[in-house]
């Protein structure tokens, strides 16, 4: 198994250079690139959230290369940027690159604990992690530049209209019913869009289901692997 993180994300590299290309359509060739330097001609594309939009844009463009596709509480079509990431940007990114570190995990740690229905849970195990990888100058700027900042549904859009065309392989949507970033009724634009798609919709769930519900989550990829992709 290989974990992708986007570029200027998680534990990634942060580009001195302000122009480099770290949009959705820009993490498309890192991941082809990742999948080239292993060796992996084709592979079982689990994804969420942003990540969903690349994996969407890399499975319409390069279907040789998917044996399956699962796509967990992701934007799609005109989903992105969220209401509080559009709040956010209104406002001016500037305003929160420059906050101090105290307010900045503050604001932060309400934002977090929004993405989950068991927030003790999360306080208790990963959300310090959360927070390192988003706070200090330089986490703190990435957010807000490199991430916050390359919200577009424009993209997203690029493609919707060939989500069709991912009807050639097996896909399953994973929805969380209490998701505040990506409501569950956004699940079906692209169930609706791609035929034979699986819907599972995760009870007291919020975004981070693998945060909330990773049993299920783990069940759901295992079974649909085994069921579609023997």
């Amino acid at each position: 198994m290989y974990v992708f993180d986007l570029l200027g994300y998680g534990l990634s590299e942060r580009p001195r250079n302000p122009e480099v290309d770290m949009s959705v359509s820009g993490q498309v060739p890192v991941l082809e690139g990742l999948m080239t330097l292993r060796g992996l001609k084709e592979a079982h594309v689990v994804s969420h959230e942003i990540g969903g939009d690349v994996a969407q844009r890399f499975c319409v463009f390069s279907p040789s290369r998917v044996r399956s596709l699962t796509l967990i509480d992701v934007v799609s079509f005109d989903a992105l940027p969220s209401r509080r990431t559009r709040e956010q940007m209104q406002e001016g990114l500037e305003l929160f690159v420059g906050k101090p570190d105290g307010e900045h995990r503050e604001h932060f740690r309400e934002w977090l604990l929004s993405t989950v229905s068991n927030k003790r849970h999360l306080s208790e195990s990963a959300l310090d992690t959360y927070f390192d990888f988003v706070s200090c100058p330089v986490g703190q700027a990435s957010l807000f530049q490199h991430q916050v900042g390359r919200c577009d549904h424009r993209q997203a859009e690029e493609v919707a209209d060939r989500l069709s065309e991912l009807g050639e392989m097996p896909v399953q949507i994973v929805r969380s019913e209490d998701d505040q970033w990506q409501v569950v009724a956004w699940a079906h634009k692209p169930h609706d869009a791609i035929p034979n798609s699986e819907l599972h919709v995760l009870n007291e769930c919020g975004h981070f289901a693998m945060e909330d519900k990773p049993t299920e989550v783990g069940q759901l990829l295992v079974s649909f692997r085994a069921t579609h992709c023997r």
